[in-house]
């Protein structure tokens, strides 16, 4: 089992001992609804359940350690160790009692912290989980096999934070090039650019009438989502809006595209979704140089009518060099 050297430990027993053990591949972080400490939130833990995290930590950035991170801990539902033996690193956070108000500044800080660490030492990769197996990092509910029966943890505003300065930290910190500490007598290899976290986030409210079974490229702000080369953090999410009462089952792909939207070639068909279940569409893959990602559409009936569109949405990260 591994022991954070900057956490306090404060072992749960027996389940420390007990819990078989896993290969750590994802760090899940939560919100715990009450404004406890490390000390506080180990002793409910201890006293009151039989669930447990790694991890807790107070508003003052207090983190403290209950189970080593090769053990597995029950906060995380399906992810706690799956049939292959890999498994998440869970925390719980402080937070008032509904659970809607930011991570204070410590917490951040720490958060990174732990974040880099669990990288460093577990090779966690320094991406946003795009399934809920995949390796990475996560908040509990960015994938509903993550909890029991659904769940709003972390609030709006956190999540906001994971995305816009927890895990941006984790990446700039694990990136960030250590100089040596004299000059080398040979040539020094060139280092890595630091790389911080951008976002495509466009929307589109013009109503499209979709021919019938037949493929439409989408434009949001254009009908370019990625431009290569683009190093994706996650996924890029696809939603579709359509007019209330349509009978349509829909597909969708993603497509890679000369500049000049020449040379077409898809990743494959995703579908077939009920047009009023607001159909979503995931994208993993990074964008080589020279080439765009595009998305397109199409609505099938049952008696050859078109389907109105009147709404689309594409969010995702990527990577871009710091500063930019």
């Amino acid at each position: 089992m591994a022991w954070c050297p900057f956490a306090t430990r404060m072992e749960l027993q027996p389940e420390s001992d007990a819990q078989p053990a896993i290969r750590p591949t994802q760090f899940i972080v939560h919100s715990i609804i009450a404004p406890w400490t490390a000390k506080r939130t180990y002793e409910y833990w201890r006293d009151s359940t039989n669930l447990e995290s790694h991890f807790g930590l107070g508003y003052a950035g207090d983190l403290g350690q209950f189970i080593g991170t090769e053990t597995r801990a029950d906060a995380n539902a399906a992810a706690n160790r799956r049939p292959d033996g890999t498994g998440a690193v869970s925390i719980e956070t402080a937070s008032n009692t509904k659970g809607t108000d930011p991570w204070t500044d410590d917490q951040v800080e720490m958060l990174i912290r732990l974040g880099v660490w669990l990288h460093q030492r577990h090779g966690i990769p320094l991406r946003i989980c795009r399934t809920h197996d995949d390796p990475g990092y996560g908040y509990h509910r960015l994938h509903s096999a993550w909890a029991v029966s659904g769940t709003a943890c972390p609030g709006d505003a956190r999540v906001r934070q994971f995305r816009e300065v927890v895990f941006p930290g984790i990446v700039r910190r694990a990136t960030v090039q250590i100089p040596p500490p004299s000059a080398p007598t040979s040539p020094a290899p060139e280092q890595e650019t630091d790389m911080a976290i951008a976002k495509v986030d466009e929307s589109n409210p013009v109503d499209v009438d979709l021919a019938d079974n037949e493929w439409t490229t989408l434009a949001f702000t254009d009908a370019v989502i990625h431009s290569g080369p683009r190093q994706l953090v996650g996924p890029t999410y696809v939603q579709l809006t359509f007019a209330p009462g349509t009978q349509a089952f829909v597909t969708g792909r993603f497509i890679l595209t000369n500049v000049d939207g020449t040379g077409a070639s898809g990743y494959g068909d995703l579908g077939e979704f009920d047009a009023l279940r607001l159909p979503q569409f995931l994208h993993n893959h990074d964008v080589p140089a020279g080439k765009t990602l595009r998305f397109q559409v199409k609505a099938r009936t049952d008696n050859g009518t078109t389907s109105k569109l009147t709404h689309r949405v594409v969010t995702g990260d990527y990577l871009v060099p710091a500063g930019q």
